[in-house]
């Protein structure tokens, strides 16, 4: 009896380490691959999985999200003979789980030689200012160049991504000099601008101010001119309406006569002929009352 238990126990134990190798369960993301006696049998995707023990094995588990590696900088020259040190990051991703097992040993070694022998390439057919200025099309050379070189191994290239490109410390320092120069150059012509629109704003406003001045006396003039014109058209109808004799014209001559004489310039009058006539018609009137005047006295005298 106590031989039965103890077959019973035994053979419960190995169904359950049977089991145990038979049952394989893949996560996510993952994938394994089974060889049967050696060979390649299946490849097993996420999910659950009955495998025949101690006949199929199953391989380390194959990570199949997208990968990120970093090389360390690499020397490089370029098509003008400097010598510039690259620092490149790669993104791949494994998308043939059986290809990756096979067809490659040491994949991260070989994607940087890869890696270094492309870039020397294409950098080695580039200056060192198109290598600098160039870097997306750099990247998408090596992506291409890698991409199908990899394909066989079951690998695909995202991208590739150029962290920096370091030229010598002499090279750079020519560089900063140049940038410096090329900066001051721009602040000058841009303070040179300036002062030109500057100038040309100041001319035009000026312009403009005494365009408005001009026009501003211009229409001042044009008013008065009107205003005497109405003034002078007002007086004239008036005398006309009103037929002045010649004394009332006379005694206006005399009234305007001593504004004419006013201010230290007026050295020379102009007297119109009508203001002769006048005067000559006003001496009439005053003389004829001085002889009427005379008259009287000499009457008087007689009659004394």
């Amino acid at each position: 009896m106590n031989a039965v238990a103890v077959v019973l126990v035994v053979l419960v134990v190995l169904a359950l380490f049977m089991l145990s190798r038979a049952v394989r369960i893949v996560p996510q993301a993952r994938a394994g691959v089974v060889e049967r006696l050696g060979r390649y049998h299946r490849t097993l995707e996420a999910g659950f999985h009955i495998v025949v023990p101690f006949v199929d094995r199953v391989r380390p588990l194959i990570e199949l999200r997208e990968q990120v590696v970093s090389f360390e900088p690499q020397p490089v020259i370029t098509q003008d003979n400097v010598v510039v040190n690259i620092d490149t990051v790669i993104y791949f991703q494994i998308t043939d789980p059986r290809a990756f097992s096979y067809e490659i040993a040491g994949y991260i070694q070989a994607i940087e030689q890869l890696t270094i022998t492309t870039l020397r390439n294409v950098i080695g057919g580039l200056s060192l200012e198109q290598a600098l200025t160039s870097r997306d099309e750099i990247n998408d050379r090596l992506r291409g160049v890698l991409d199908e070189a990899t394909g066989k191994w079951g690998i695909r290239v995202v991208r590739v991504e150029l962290k920096a490109i370091d030229p010598p410390m002499s090279i750079k320092e020519a560089m900063e000099k140049q940038m410096r120069a090329e900066r001051d150059k721009r602040a000058a012509i841009l303070t040179a601008e300036g002062t030109k629109q500057s100038a040309i704003l100041s001319s035009e406003g000026a312009r403009q101010s005494d365009i408005l001045r001009a026009e501003g006396e211009k229409q001042a003039a044009i008013l008065r001119a009107e205003g005497q014109a109405q003034a002078i058209e007002t007086v004239f109808k008036a005398i006309h309406e009103g037929d002045a004799d010649p004394k009332l014209l006379a005694y206006q001559y005399l009234q305007v006569l001593p504004q004419i004489a006013q201010g230290d310039a007026n050295k020379v009058w102009i007297i119109p002929s009508e203001f002769a006539n006048a005067l000559g018609a006003l001496s009439t009137i005053t003389g004829g009352v001085g002889k009427l005047a005379g008259t009287d006295d000499g009457d008087a005298e007689k009659k004394a």
